[in-house]
């Protein structure tokens, strides 16, 4: 892969945000108990994010349930064809940006760090594309499938409107592991509980006030993600977060002459992303099959949403120890190594 992790030569400017702890010439030995107050530090507040969001997943499925026992199957089943189809693929592409990061920021290579950003946005929009196609067709699938038809017209329902999530997703997902491979984790928690806030009233307009029903679930979800890319995008603007680390928007020529190289790193995570998630998601599907479908759908699309909680402590910890990790291979790249060396040979 053509896409060099070398340190660049930088100016010893002042870190902002909370960043730098990792790159700015720290103990190369921590202790145990060091490392585990910096990974607490960093999972303490994406524990509350991943809550944050179950908590507006929970929303959702509340709506659902108060629309009636069709509208919460129907929405149910397009909440976990959605999942299979769009947010695991593009949460497992986004995957493949957090080795590029966290390593050209511990090895402050600034410049590939935000030409990964921009990079991981241009595939997720690419692939963003294909998905909405299939979005759009949901009904007829279903039904081609052998699902039940009122419930592929909810489930049609839903899919349409929430075309508007994939944009938001394209650049939410690469925005947070842009920011988390930094150590911004706080105001990440922040900005997405405030998002959700919003997104209980959000939900009583667009679905009881306006009469949307399970299409005013889908937007209401749709705008939410878009609230968090807003919410976000402000922070960092106003803020000056990253503002040592930002280099501007790059040229359209460089960001598409090393899309490859992130293509060749993200099909693999997506792969392993996807089937962690199908095995689970697939069950609300293969419930339409049953004798009962509108009860079934309704109560596995319920069991899936109240059991997913469990997951949210583990995927914070696994989250900020891979990026820990990669953070210290681009901190101690062979670069840094001899910086370090030439050093100690001048003051001998």
């Amino acid at each position: 892969m053509a896409i060099p992790l070398q340190a660049k030569k930088q100016q010893e400017n002042g870190s902002k945000g909370g960043q730098g702890s990792d790159v700015d010439g720290g103990d190369d030995n921590p202790s145990a108990a060091e490392e585990l107050r910096e990974l607490w530090r960093m999972a303490a507040p994406i524990t509350a994010l991943n809550c944050v969001v179950y908590l507006r997943a929970m929303v959702s499925v509340l709506c659902l349930g108060r629309l009636g026992p069709l509208d919460l199957a129907g929405g149910a089943l397009a909440i976990g064809l959605t999942n299979i189809t769009g947010h695991s693929v593009l949460f497992g592409l986004a995957s493949g940006l957090e080795p590029l990061c966290a390593q050209a920021y511990g090895s402050r290579n600034y410049d590939l760090l935000t030409l990964s950003l921009h990079r991981a946005v241009l595939l997720l929009a690419i692939a963003a594309v294909p998905i909405a196609l299939l979005w759009l067709n949901v009904g007829p699938i279903l039904v081609a499938l052998g699902q039940d038809p009122a419930l592929s017209a909810s489930a049609a329902a839903y899919a349409a409107w929430a075309l508007p999530d994939l944009a938001a997703l394209a650049v939410l997902q690469p925005l947070r592991v842009y920011l988390r491979s930094q150590g911004i984790t706080k105001p990440m928690a922040a900005c997405s509980a405030a998002a959700v806030a919003l997104h209980i009233p959000l939900n009583f307009l667009l679905v009881f006030r306006m009469g949307f029903g399970v299409r005013g679930v889908a937007a209401a979800q749709a705008l939410t993600n878009t609230n968090m890319v807003l919410f976000l995008l402000a922070y960092v603007r106003w803020a000056g977060a990253c503002d040592d680390t930002w280099r501007g928007f790059a040229r359209p020529a460089a960001v598409a002459s090393g899309l490859g190289g992130l293509v060749r790193l993200a099909v693999p995570s997506c792969i392993g992303v996807c089937l962690e998630w199908w095995w689970y998601e697939v069950v609300t599907v293969l419930a339409g099959y049953l004798q009962n479908p509108t009860a079934a759908v309704g109560a596995a699309g319920v069991l899936i949403q109240t059991t997913s909680l469990m997951y949210t402590v583990p995927m914070a910890l696994a989250a900020c120890v891979s990026t820990r990790v990669r953070i210290r291979l681009g901190n101690t790249s062979p670069a840094r190594h001899w910086c370090q060396l030439s050093k100690r040979k001048r003051n001998l």
